[in-house]
């Protein structure tokens, strides 16, 4: 068995996708719409493992979790983009383009190398090794 895809509900589609594009290389599939119920995706592909599905449908309530905190539930996103010299590029780059940098980079407990950050949408992710 296999993780094939998570999901993420999001207000601005094309935004979304485009920072998951630009920012960590995924490859879009073509957007699906379904005009019956209002649906919109988009599949990103990261060369390899599960992909990620970006959803819009009018009326979704927006979250009120604090994105800063911890709760329970699917909590982030992990990106591995390869080495410890990439993960501080990548680091470097969203400071200066003015992303939300929440913790790092630094080293975990467990071994992982990693900084977290927010998309566009307040969706934690773990840029790691």
């Amino acid at each position: 068995m296999k993780i094939e895809h998570v999901a993420i509900w999001t207000t601005d589609l094309e935004a979304i996708k485009d920072f998951y594009v630009e920012r960590f290389g995924a490859t879009a599939s073509a957007p699906y719409r379904n005009e019956n119920k209002g649906f919109s995706s988009y599949f990103l592909s990261f060369g390899g493992g599960a992909r990620l599905e970006l959803m819009n449908k009018p009326g979704i309530p927006a979250s009120r979790d604090d994105p800063h905190l911890q709760r329970l539930g699917l909590i982030h996103l992990a990106i591995s983009v390869g080495s410890k010299d990439a993960v501080d590029r990548h680091h470097a780059r969203s400071v200066a383009d003015g992303l939300c940098v929440v913790d790092g980079p630094r080293w975990t407990g467990d071994g992982y190398y990693e900084y977290v950050l927010l998309d566009p949408e307040d969706n934690r992710i773990e840029v790691t090794i």
